[in-house]
This record gives C-alpha cells, structure tokens and sequence, in this order.
C-alpha cells in the first residue's frame, strides 16, 4: 500500500503564516462536536462517497485561500458564543488531513485564545510524519469516520481501502487521545447485521472513545451533484428504518459502547 497522498496546490508564505483552502463556513454548528461551534469547512478530499453531501469539496484545487492569522480574526468574534455553550472550532472538510500543517497551526493559536478544537476526519493517513502528529496533538477531540468495517465494502461505498482509517484509530487509542466515532448507516451498504457486529467488536476495547454517533443516511446532498450536472449515485435510496436504526444501536450497546443519535 503506497503511503503517498496527493498534496494541495498551495502558494508558500513566511513561516509564522501558512494558507488552506477553504470551502466555507458556518458560524453557528451544533451537530459539529460539543455546544455551539464555528465550523471551518475545508477544499480537498480523496473519499469519493456514494452518499457525500458536500460533493463540491472534493476538487483539490478549488475553494477560497486563508491564512491562519485572517482565519482566527474571522473566529474570535463568535467565541463568547462558543465559550457559552461549552463549544469551539471544528474543522471538517472535505478533508482536513490533507492540510494537516494548517490545521495544526490553527488549532495551536485557538488554543492559545482558550478556544476548544475538534478535528472531523475520515482517518486517511498515509505516513504518521510531524505535521501529522502535531495536527492531532493540537486537538482536543477528534470525531473519527468510520464509514465501514469490512475493507471491499468500504472501496465499494467510498472508493479506497479503510486500512488507514482502521489504523489512524488504533494510533488514537494507543495514544489515548479523546475521540468520537461517526458511523453512516447507509441501507444495503452499511447496515448489515455481521458488519455492525465487526464494527462494535472494533471499536469496544477503544477506552479514548467517548461514545459512537450513529447517523442515519440521508439524501440532502443530492442538489449539489445535479448542479454539478452529475449523477447521484444512490438515486432513490430511502433513509433506513427507525426499527432499523434502534436495532443497531442496541447491537453496539450491547458492547457497552454509548451511542448517541
């Protein structure tokens, strides 16, 4: 397995400063990570996911270029909102490891300011290098995608291998670092009863996990590919059974894993 990942195309500036590229924002999340959060959408992702709601961040090239100095003046405003609520900043994407040094780099001046950071990733890690690890390290909490636990479904569903997302949260647990799963059920993808199982098996023995957030597939996102003027992949598809959704989560909960919704 090649550790090699495509790099963003991205102008270099002094060394105290650096730029990301950013999709969007949204000042006010609440489903983004504790309390109210300002959420930092960011260009760039390698997942190719049947069901994305956010298909124009996948183009490595596009979005709005931020230096972090002008980023962090555009959060402070917002933060006695955040600080309110027991919030913070999350990070999400597209994907935020690919622009792991802003994101550490971010997430160290917030810290600075006593804002909490989150860092919202797919775990698509190819080499644990500085900028990396202090990407991680200058994370209060990462929410961790776990789109699936068996390695051919998941290359069906998403269009690559889940061996680095799978290792990205062994690496999380054997560091101790607090840490929320996500997990899509996606109706004849993601939902079979012997892959909830593997999964809850997975992720049990995991102390850092603070509990699995279990979220219904849903279609929001199907606007986005047809003003792109593509096809959406899973046309028609209906979200999964609230019957379907409670059984699950009483799989996971029957190996003592907090689930929320």
């Amino acid at each position: 397995m090649t550790n090699i990942i495509p790099t963003l195309n991205i102008p270099k500036i002094h060394a105290d400063e650096m730029l990301g590229r950013i999709h969007s924002f949204e000042s006010f999340g609440t489903v983004d990570g504790p309390g109210t959060r300002y959420v930092v959408f960011l260009q760039g992702c390698l997942f190719k996911c049947k069901y994305c709601h956010n298909r124009d961040t996948w183009d490595l090239d596009g979005g709005t270029l931020y230096s972090v100095t002008d980023l962090v003046s555009e959060i402070l405003p917002y933060a006695p909102f955040m600080d309110a609520s027991g919030g913070g900043v999350t990070v999400t994407g597209g994907e935020p490891v690919l622009q792991a040094p802003f994101v550490a780099l971010l997430f160290e001046k917030l810290q600075q300011h006593g804002i909490h950071t989150c860092l919202d990733t797919n775990g698509y890690v190819g080499v644990y290098s500085n900028e990396i690890n202090q990407m991680i390290a200058a994370s209060d909490l990462i929410m961790l995608d776990i789109k699936h636990i068996n390695d051919a479904k998941h290359h069906a569903l998403v269009g690559v291998s889940n061996q680095r997302t799978l290792r990205f949260a062994r690496h999380l647990a054997d560091t101790n670092h607090p840490t929320r799963i996500r997990y899509v059920v996606v109706p004849g993808y993601s939902d079979a009863d012997e892959d909830i199982h593997g999964l809850a098996q997975f992720i049990a023995p995991m102390k850092n996990v603070q509990h699995l957030e279990l979220l219904p597939y849903h279609n929001f996102g199907n606007h986005k590919w047809k003003a792109m003027g593509l096809e959406y992949p899973l046309e028609g598809m209906q979200p999964p059974t609230v019957e379907r959704m409670d059984h699950i989560q009483e799989v996971f909960e029957g190996y003592g894993l907090v689930v929320i919704r």
